[in-house]
């Protein structure tokens, strides 16, 4: 099996034993069928002695970013966590007042961020956003 140049690729997350992803890589899609491979989760996973588990670079928030069908809920990224009962990745808490919402398997600000086109960032000591102020 050589190494994948010019094809199109699959992500794929490799899982240590706390449920924690270590590192993402690239491999083949799981409809391609290679040297009587067509299990790749598994294949990369014994590869490597570790679980692993496909991703889509194109899932956040369980929302895919063009429009397709979602794919367990979140991208995963290294230091994201591994949840089998929700077949989902969650990322890492970027705030300690942020909440888990469930339907999305990703953490939210306590105060929506506003939605008219600006942008905003998030002062965890104030608890609300602000505006990014770019001059002039």
């Amino acid at each position: 099996m050589g190494i994948l140049k010019g094809d199109a690729v699959a992500h794929y997350a490799l899982i240590d034993e706390n449920n924690v992803v270590v590192q993402v890589i690239t491999g083949r899609h799981e409809y391609e069928l290679v040297d009587g491979v067509d299990d790749w989760e598994t294949y990369y996973g014994n590869f490597h002695g570790m679980l692993c588990k496909r991703t889509s670079y194109n899932t956040y928030a369980n929302e895919h970013v063009q429009g397709g069908v979602p794919f367990r809920k979140n991208y995963a990224g290294p230091g994201a966590t591994w949840d089998e009962a929700r077949d989902a990745f969650i990322p890492l808490k970027e705030y300690a007042s942020w909440v888990f919402d469930e339907d999305t398997c990703s953490w939210v600000a306590p105060v929506p961020k506003p939605d008219d086109g600006l942008t905003y960032f998030w002062n965890e000591m104030n608890q609300r956003w602000f505006q990014f102020d770019i001059g002039e």
